[in-house]
């Protein structure tokens, strides 16, 4: 079955939102706990998702 046009573009957006979403979820859990390794992790993925939408003009809030 054939992808409808647009159906991928909306794909790729939820998934990068869902990213986005996970690595800010993921870097309050590390600033509450005090890991600095683990706030140093999240603070790395949510720049990258965050490069990442805005490059491809995805809304993430």
């Amino acid at each position: 079955m054939p992808i409808a046009p647009g159906a991928a573009v909306s794909q790729f957006a939820e998934a990068m939102q869902q990213r986005v979403r996970q690595a800010r979820k993921a870097l309050a859990e590390a600033e509450s706990a005090g890991d600095a390794y683990e706030i140093a992790v999240a603070e790395d993925e949510l720049e990258d998702a965050l490069r990442l939408a805005r490059a491809h003009a995805v809304d993430v809030g």
